[in-house]
């Protein structure tokens, strides 16, 4: 634990404590509320008793859903999929079955902040790969990153913080670089349904033995409900469904039963709302910041005009307006996170903020 520096976002929240009437464009999750026909599928499933253990892998109806959809899309004889404590607790069971103290974790550069902690928990290295100034894949860095010790790649797209969207063509050399090395590949893929420019891909239409996270947190306003699955290949499902039974036990029962709601749920109307929001944030920004990523997700990623990120974001909180620096996020001290996930009213607010203190910080 000593290992783990939580600082960085500290320091932000600690600053944020001072803010009387704070511009909130921090929060890295949905800001509508969950659908109400998942809210009274999980009344129902309480009032109805069953507030007891399901079994490991999570109960039959939703987990025969989620096969049949991963069947119906990759055609693997060998994927397997199971019910997880959230999408954080599939990444944790992944991890955890496949480094070991000394193993490599390959990650791009900015990363979900996670992945470091995680592999460090595991007594793994994380290694990480520079996407800057765009966010794309090099796959000639990827190859240049791997060493004998090199375990596990880890993809994220579309990407927390950059809500960058990789090509068919970089997840696809990718997938086929993982297969020729005999290196894990694991795919974030919980915000897959926020892709606004070009259709999602996965990496596991090349490579059948990439292992799949992904859950309703973000795609249905989930994110204190602790719902995901992952599905990937038998023998290592197997060990992680194992891992699960003597820790999270189990993902809660209610909540799986609200999980079938959620699978029929049409959230397109929320996905086109955060197109327009995306469109909106980053037109009000434009001619002020260099934004690259955002194609997906809801996230902008974008770098400070001056000083530092961190600089820039207490000049930012200085004015109530809530951003999370990129060092958080990164190796550099550059860019900070700027999520659209709000109101209207409160985007132009912020915006009117960064455009204010773009050109440097008032005296």
């Amino acid at each position: 634990m000593h290992k783990i520096d939580a600082s960085g976002i500290r320091k932000v929240f600690d600053l944020a404590a001072t803010m009387k009437s704070p511009i909130n464009l921090s929060i890295g999750q949905p800001h509508f509320d969950t659908p109400a026909v998942v809210k009274k599928a999980l009344t129902d499933a309480v009032e109805g008793g069953k507030n007891v253990y399901s079994q490991t892998q999570g109960i039959k109806p939703l987990l025969e859903l989620v096969q049949q959809s991963v069947t119906k899309e990759y055609g693997h004889a060998d994927r397997q999929a199971f019910i997880t404590s959230g999408t954080s607790g599939g990444l944790m069971l992944a991890l955890s079955t496949l480094v070991n103290p000394g193993d490599e974790v390959l990650c791009f550069d900015p990363w979900f902040v996670m992945y470091k902690h995680l592999t460090t928990m595991c007594g793994g290295t994380t290694v990480l790969i520079d996407t800057y100034p765009d966010f794309k894949i090099d796959l000639n860095k990827v190859r240049d990153a791997i060493t004998p010790r090199t375990k596990v790649l880890i993809v994220n797209s579309p990407c927390n913080p950059s809500g960058y969207v990789a090509t068919e063509e970089e997840l696809r050399g990718l997938a086929l670089l993982c297969k020729e090395k005999d290196i894990a590949l694991i795919s974030d893929e919980i915000y897959r349904v926020f892709c606004y420019d070009q259709p999602f891909a996965s990496p596991t239409k090349w490579n059948d033995q990439t292992i799949v996270i992904d859950g309703f947190s973000k795609s249905h306003s989930m994110t204190g409900l602790r719902l995901g699955w992952a599905h990937g290949p038998k023998h290592v499902i197997e060990q992680m469904i194992k891992l699960q039974q003597f820790t999270f036990v189990c993902a809660p029962q209610p909540v799986q039963w609200a999980g079938i709601a959620a699978w029929s749920c049409d959230i397109s109307d929320r996905v086109a709302e955060y197109r327009r929001k995306r469109d909106l944030i980053r037109n009000e920004l434009k001619d002020h910041y260099e934004i690259h990523g955002a194609n997906g997700a809801f996230y902008l990623f974008v770098k400070a005009p001056w000083g530092t990120g961190t600089e820039f974001v207490a000049e930012a909180i200085r004015n109530e307006l809530l951003i999370i620096p990129g060092g958080v996020f990164s190796q550099r001290d550059t860019h900070f996170r700027l999520s659209f996930a709000a109101e209207d009213d409160v985007l132009l607010r912020g915006a009117e903020v960064l455009r204010k203190i773009a050109s440097g910080p008032k005296v």
